[in-house]
């Protein structure tokens, strides 16, 4: 294994924060949806919305290598059976690095799935699965990734619910070098989404609607493909960049305890069936 010096590939980016008043207009681009991707309220808003026509997404004007990156979102409300709200960063091609939100819609009174995934190198199949202590829908709640060179957290209104920790020197896949951006789609997943696809999107109900607002990041930025981030052990200087070597304390370890023993419903490090040959390494590090 490479020493964490060296983790960092010859990618240039510059330690910058953005605003927490970040607007839309400034940060993002709609990529698809013919319209039915809005952003409202001089930029402090933005809405994906889906029809039995098409949904729709956005992404990124930056690309991140390494980051802490926060947005708000309100999720489809009632019947959302079917339909998946994807948050996730991304990097591209067939090796692809990507950390995942998506969340699961379900008929009305039933709760979302939260389900998430790590890709690296153009391989996931590390999920997880959680039900949420609230409505989604009710009112905009905060979703987290921290990816620095150590771990990956996601967390949920400053809750963690799940740590990937950087295990290369147990031969464990990590992304740690390819810049990536943060993107976010609203889609008809019925053949799977819902109860493995037994319950379909009633488009009568259409067009289904989620809201974001208040992105943040406190991140690494690829700029002209040139970096100045500096080394795993030294980012560069900036009044705020405690994420790089950031971890949970003991206070977080335990919410992310109570998390994953009260909320946890699907855990791939727990599906002896899906892997017969031994389940992956991480899964013993846990």
């Amino acid at each position: 294994m490479a020493s964490l010096n060296t983790v960092l590939v010859p990618l240039v980016a510059l330690l910058v924060t953005v605003a927490s008043a970040s607007n839309f207009y400034n940060d993002f681009d709609i990529t698809w949806g013919d319209g039915r991707a809005k952003i409202l309220s001089d930029g402090d808003l933005l809405t994906l919305n889906l029809d039995k026509a098409s949904g729709s997404g956005f992404q990124s004007r930056n690309e991140y290598l390494f980051g802490k990156i926060d947005m708000q979102l309100k999720l489809v409300p009632g019947n959302s059976a079917g339909t998946v709200t994807a948050y996730y960063v991304s990097s591209k091609g067939s090796a692809w690095d990507e950390i995942d939100f998506e969340f699961l819609g379900n008929l009305s009174g039933d709760p979302y799935i939260l389900h998430t995934n790590v890709f690296s190198q153009g391989k996931g199949n590390r999920e997880q699965q959680f039900y949420l202590w609230f409505d989604p829908t009710a009112d905009f709640h905060t979703y987290s990734i921290l990816w620095n060179p150590q771990r990956i957290v996601f967390s949920v209104d400053g809750t963690p619910i799940r740590e990937f920790k950087n295990l290369e020197s147990m031969e464990v896949p990590c992304p740690k070098n390819q810049p990536m951006r943060i993107c976010s789609s609203l889609w008809n997943a019925d053949d799977w989404a819902t109860r493995g696809g037994l319950v379909k999107t009633d488009w009568a109900l259409a067009p289904f609607t989620a809201s974001y607002r208040n992105f943040n990041a406190e991140a690494c930025v690829l700029s002209n493909g040139v970096s100045s981030c500096g080394t795993t052990t030294s980012p560069p200087a900036s009044t705020s960049n405690a994420w790089f070597s950031e971890e949970l304390d003991s206070t977080r370890q335990e919410r992310l305890k109570w998390v994953r023993e009260n909320y946890m419903v699907y855990n791939y490090c727990h599906d002896v069936n899906r892997f017969p040959q031994g389940l992956p390494t991480e899964c013993s590090m846990s």
